[in-house]
């Protein structure tokens, strides 16, 4: 999957046209919409209505105010929860969460019932489930739909799949929420949220005038070393606190999220601080360290890392990179990125707590 490579992003081909029929047949067997998760009410947003969005595969017309809405996109539901909506179907990504729901945005269900998890194990979105939640909006912003895709689920809901101007799985975040905030007649709103976040970054920045100029990459090892590209809602973060990303990375990286990079170029990794995702940050840390490769890189020997496990709350929040989950994630990567790049080897960076 994306972010953090723990599955593929492999398109596979989608189900046969007998699969169609039934998930057709399925449209009138889903549950009556009163008794699904509270979609939102109807507001002002409705005279925003009808509502043209272009993406990867064309243009989508979204003619009323959805309250049915699912979302294929791995990470969103929380542009969607942020703007007072709750949908009634999410995809499931990273695992552990009731909804798909990341304790960042809890807060923002209330007292609805949490959306019907949806999978995707690596053969696209299960097209007959989603039918049966009967949706009105199929949002797949921050996804990977092939067109086959793209034209099977357009015969349930309209659907707003990935913008053009990006890899998949590569919008920004700010894109994202306006994206979504538009299709959901709230822009306005949606341009707030995102100007909000934004003023975060910024007083970070104020904070810490040593991260600008100073170099930063965010890897894992996964299969190798697994480093993200510019285009990756991870390195976009590090970029928006003022850090530089290797010269290199993505002439090496080429065009996608992500790559595993070769023995030859672990120079790309030793930059003035490096962010890790991983399974275990000490077996991993120890593991990586005693790799002479890696472990006499400066980056390494003056200990201006930060280790974050992956399946952690933090970690999760780190991948997803979202108008919600990016508060949270700031208060945590801050501090310890700010340690990473004092110039004093003696310091520690110290674990999040969560």
């Amino acid at each position: 999957m994306p972010g953090s490579p723990r599955g593929t992003r492999l398109a596979a081909v989608f189900a046969s046209v007998l699969m169609l029929f039934v998930a057709v047949a399925a449209c009138g067997s889903g549950e009556d919409s009163d008794s699904g998760p509270a979609a939102g009410k109807t507001t002002a947003a409705s005279t925003a209505f009808p509502v043209t969005i272009t993406h990867k595969y064309g243009s989508t017309t979204v003619k009323s105010e959805p309250r049915r809405i699912v979302t294929v996109g791995l990470t969103d539901q929380d542009a969607v929860l942020a703007l007072g909506k709750v949908p009634v179907g999410t995809t499931e990504w990273l695992g552990g969460y009731k909804g798909a729901i990341g304790p960042w945005a809890t807060d923002k269900l209330g007292d609805a019932k949490a959306p019907t998890v949806l999978k995707d194990t690596g053969t696209g979105p299960q097209t007959e489930k989603i039918a049966a939640l009967r949706p009105d909006l199929i949002l797949a912003v921050y996804g990977g739909l092939t067109k086959k895709q793209y034209e099977t689920l357009s015969k349930f809901a309209p659907v707003v799949a990935q913008p053009k101007e990006y890899n998949d799985f590569g919008v920004p975040w700010q894109q994202q929420t306006e994206i979504i905030g538009k299709a959901l007649g709230q822009e306005t709103e949606a341009k707030a949220l995102v100007r909000g976040v934004e003023a975060d970054f910024k007083d970070a920045e104020a904070k810490h005038p040593e991260f600008a100029g100073a170099s930063a990459v965010t890897a894992t090892p996964y299969e190798g070393t697994f480093v993200f590209g510019s285009q990756d809602p991870r390195s976009r973060v590090l970029t928006d606190l003022g850090f530089s990303l290797p010269t290199d990375l993505d002439k090496v990286i080429g065009d996608q999220f992500g790559a595993n990079i070769s023995k030859e170029r672990t120079d790309l990794l030793d930059t003035d601080a490096i962010v890790w995702i991983v399974s275990d940050t000490t077996k991993d840390a120890a593991k990586l360290h005693k790799d002479p490769l890696y472990g006499d890189l400066k980056v390494a020997r003056q200990g201006r890392e930060v280790f974050i496990k992956e399946t952690s709350d933090y970690g999760n929040s780190v991948s997803f990179v979202t108008i919600l989950s990016l508060p949270y994630m700031l208060e945590r990567l801050v501090p310890q990125l700010a340690a990473a790049v004092d110039g004093d080897p003696a310091t520690k960076v110290a674990a999040a707590t969560s």
